[in-house]
């Protein structure tokens, strides 16, 4: 079993505090001080948080139909990691289609994952750090932010010497991840690396320029000078309603001939130091 490194910063889990997720670590997991459990630790869906924020989400559905639903998010039907994900992406956002018995005739019906209008009937949880084992392969990722109990960010922290060196050593571990524990990616909305008080988002498909810092906390105005990189990424991409305004609409997976990249929109003044809001209109 690997050894996590705990290359983190404390602050990194405190702002996940302050904006209302419960952060747990591993060991405390395992030494059974919370109730949130792994069968072992080549699950990368926690079942129970999942069943239970399903049953919070759709209260008027029957068990058949959320076991349905669960059954189809956890089955992983093919050998492509994108194609995987861009299959849970359609169920984040439309909801899974089940077909179910009751009282003796077929129903067609529809379970949603996520509830926009209800933040409190989601469960929101971080976990420092979450090891996965996949094959032969064991990795410990730093934090794995989830959401009603399915991994949708894994955030990586390194403390390297050489400050040019830090984030492309942060991106090729990643990359290290995806290859070797690709079901835990399946799920994947966001990748993060973060250095101390810095801090960059990319996604499955981005390669190592398009992992960029995060400028804005609101969308409106840049943060008062002062804030880290840390501190508005964390508050601008995981703040609980802006995370799933990201999820639902600011996610995109764009065809290139035979290739499929996925993309965050907003980038051009999410991401751009300089830029020049126009005048005439918002974003």
């Amino acid at each position: 079993m690997p050894t996590a490194s705990y290359a983190y910063t404390p602050s990194l889990l405190t702002w996940f505090e302050v904006i209302g997720y419960t952060v747990l670590l591993e060991p405390d997991i395992a030494l059974g001080k919370h109730q949130t459990r792994r069968s072992n630790y080549t699950e990368v869906v926690l079942r129970d948080r999942f069943h239970k924020a399903l049953q919070q989400i759709n209260p008027k559905k029957p068990d058949v139909a959320i076991a349905a639903a669960i059954h189809q998010v956890t089955c992983i039907e093919s050998s492509d990691l994108l194609e995987n994900n861009h299959r849970f992406h359609k169920f984040l956002t439309d909801g899974v289609q089940v077909e179910y018995l009751y009282n003796e005739e077929i129903v067609h019906d529809k379970v949603w994952l996520i509830d926009p209008s209800n933040l409190l009937k989601n469960d929101w949880l971080a976990i420092h750090p979450l090891t996965v084992v996949e094959g032969s392969h064991a990795h410990c990722p730093d934090v794995v932010v989830f959401l009603n109990g399915l991994p949708l960010a894994v955030i990586v922290s390194i403390q390297p010497s050489d400050e040019q060196a830090t984030f492309k050593e942060g991106y090729q571990r990643i990359q290290t991840y995806i290859e070797q524990i690709p079901k835990l990616f399946s799920y994947n909305t966001f990748l993060v690396i973060t250095y101390g008080n810095r801090a960059r988002v990319g996604t499955l498909t981005s390669d190592w320029q398009e992992f960029l810092p995060w400028r804005t906390i609101d969308g409106e105005d840049f943060p008062a000078k002062g804030a880290t990189e840390l501190e508005v990424l964390i508050q601008g991409i995981f703040d609980k309603r802006r995370f799933l305004e990201q999820v639902l609409h600011l996610i995109v997976f764009e065809e290139n001939g035979t290739s499929i990249s996925k993309k965050l929109l907003r980038r051009p003044f999410c991401t751009t130091q300089d830029y020049k809001k126009p005048s005439h209109q918002g974003w």
